[in-house]
């Protein structure tokens, strides 16, 4: 919970929604930050379930220097200190409702599977819903099956969707077609080659 008593950064207004959200965590090179913004890709979510409260915020900090759109995974008490744009909240999160009652200016993204789910997150107040895992990701333990691009078109409407799990620059442009606003990478990202010229071919393959 946050503290009347823990001083925040100014909240900046949202911006766009993103096309092309690149989760980051302390494990990855916030050299390349700047790079990744200027190849493209327009928005950063923090996501690091080990990371230390300062670390987060540093990193938060390091990525809305990049002038991209900035959310932080599950910390919302985070995004608000380190003057975010917004927040992205799964099932075992703080809820939907209770962020958009605490920081009612903040984007708000929810995890969701399933059309219903989807549907309860917009009734709830979320700004969009990140949808997936999509296809066979490594990138987070414990995730059920891959949900296919049917699913996702069949959750198309209420929100925005943003693709996650297992996207890279040669399935973006499928998931986009598929009914989804934009897409969210990790491994098609960080796990690359050239992580640079990857975020160049994934702007191409959204665009």
């Amino acid at each position: 919970m946050l503290s009347p008593s823990v001083s925040s950064a100014p909240v900046l207004p949202p911006p766009a929604l993103p096309r092309l959200f690149c989760l980051v965590s302390t494990d990855d090179d916030p050299a390349l930050l700047p790079g990744l913004a200027a190849a493209g890709i327009d928005g950063f979510q923090v996501r690091d379930k080990t990371a230390t409260t300062r670390g987060l915020v540093a990193l938060t900090a390091a990525a809305l220097d990049t002038g991209a759109c900035v959310v932080v995974n599950d910390r919302l008490d985070v995004a608000v200190v380190a003057g975010a744009h917004g927040v992205h909240l799964g099932a075992s999160d703080l809820s939907v409702a209770a962020a958009r009652r605490v920081a009612p200016s903040l984007m708000v993204g929810a995890t969701c599977r399933t059309p219903e789910q989807v549907a309860r997150a917009a009734a709830d107040g979320a700004t969009y819903a990140g949808f997936g895992p999509l296809f066979a990701t490594s990138s987070k333990a414990g995730l059920p099956a891959p949900l296919g691009l049917p699913a996702m078109s069949s959750a198309v409407g209420p929100l925005p969707l943003i693709g996650i799990g297992g996207v890279d620059a040669s399935r973006a442009g499928s998931v986009i077609e598929a009914g989804a606003h934009g897409v969210a990478v990790i491994g098609g990202i960080w796990r690359q080659p050239d992580p640079l010229q990857a975020a160049k071919d994934l702007v191409t393959a959204v665009s």
